[in-house]
């Protein structure tokens, strides 16, 4: 597997905090040690409280009914998600239960609240002893992990613990033994890589733990702040004088999907303020813009998830540059049948993260409110 030649490919050819333990004090600009969002020290530039005029539209409103509806549609009888050579992917079905989250739905509630369940319930049989949550699909199975354990945190921030719902003690069992599994994991260079194993990382899987461990933290499972410390310092080695970022440490040219999830990866680490990220949202912005003559499509979908959070997280002229950009792209992308299109992986993966690029101004997930 090649990952830096197909990111999308590979991203889903996969197919730690303990609640009991005291916490750490939370550095400048990081998630507090209960759980709670740090305040931004630059007093909150971006766009979570600071919407654009116009963001949500009717024509938008319509797509994203039509994207719900079909990706619905697309579920397994499991719960899970994904066809052909992705079928029952934890991956996507994390995503698409994500898609879904963004709306609103939650377990057992809501228009697609039945999906959202269905699909927890696929997450948790997934829950391994050792804490990795993988299907029967899965190779490369971390960022699997990584994306089904955000799921599990959005799902918990979202329903305060779960409450008294019958799936609470489990859902709070798996996130933590998935959190630990993460700080476990971590190479001595602060990242991640395909397996559970620390001795090895890159940008793209390592992106994945962070909004994992961040997601977690959100919602009240503690993290060790040296594990975020050491992300953020192998994410800084990664970035090259252009401002983008190499897949590697010791290899890789800059490529706008992988520099995308390097800056979100920064400020979901609680870097808010830095030349890094500077240098970083300039660089997508010079040559990933949508709509753009130049604009790359190589793993379009990937790259479009991680740059719309970059930007939404920069705020200010990025977001307002970006937003209405890659909101008419996908619009125009949109099939007759309400979804979207991905070569690679399939329509339930293309459908998914379409839906959650452009339900990001609804600010619903948790992982999105800072």
């Amino acid at each position: 597997m090649i990952c830096n030649a197909g990111m999308a490919a590979c991203l889903l050819a996969l197919g730690v905090a303990h609640a009991g333990t005291q916490p750490e004090d939370a550095a400048p600009g990081e998630p507090a040690g209960d759980g709670r969002p740090a305040q931004r020290p630059d007093g909150g530039a971006s766009a979570e409280n600071k919407p654009l005029e116009g963001e949500m539209t009717p024509e938008l409103d319509v797509a994203i009914e039509r994207g719900l509806a079909f990706l619905a549609s697309e579920q397994n009888e499991d719960g899970s998600f994904g066809s052909g050579r992705f079928g029952k992917n934890i991956a996507v079905t994390a995503l698409a239960s994500i898609a879904m989250l963004a709306d609103g739905n939650l377990p057992g509630r809501g228009p697609y609240g039945k999906q959202v369940e269905k699909g927890l319930e696929f997450v948790l049989r997934s829950s391994t002893e050792t804490g990795l949550l993988a299907s029967d699909s899965t190779n490369g199975p971390m960022y699997g992990h990584g994306f089904a354990a955000l799921f599990l945190g959005e799902v918990y921030g979202m329903t305060s613990g779960g409450g008294e719902t019958p799936y609470a003690a489990r859902v709070h069992e798996a996130l933590v033994k998935a959190c630990r599994l993460i700080e476990q994991s971590q190479n001595p260079d602060g990242g991640w890589r395909y397996n559970p194993v620390p001795y090895d990382a890159d940008v793209s899987v390592t992106i994945c733990q962070i909004m994992a461990l961040r997601s977690a933290r959100n919602a009240g499972i503690e993290v060790p702040r040296g594990v975020i410390d050491k992300a953020v310092e192998y994410v800084r080695q990664c970035q090259n004088p252009d401002g983008g970022f190499r897949y590697q440490l010791n290899q890789g040219y800059s490529a706008w999907p992988r520099s995308a999830a390097g800056v979100a990866s920064l400020y979901y680490a609680g870097i808010y303020k830095d030349d890094a990220i500077d240098k970083g949202v300039e660089y997508l912005r010079n040559t990933a813009l949508p709509g753009a003559t130049n604009a790359p499509s190589a793993h379009y979908f990937y790259g479009h998830y991680y740059a719309v959070q970059a930007m939404y997280l920069a705020g200010g002229p990025s977001w307002a540059e970006w937003w209405p950009a890659i909101r008419r792209e996908l619009l125009e992308r949109q099939a007759d049948d309400g979804s979207w299109a991905d070569q690679s992986v399939g329509p339930s993966y293309g459908t998914a993260m379409a839906l959650i690029i452009l339900q990001m101004p609804k600010r619903l997930l948790p992982i999105f409110q800072k």
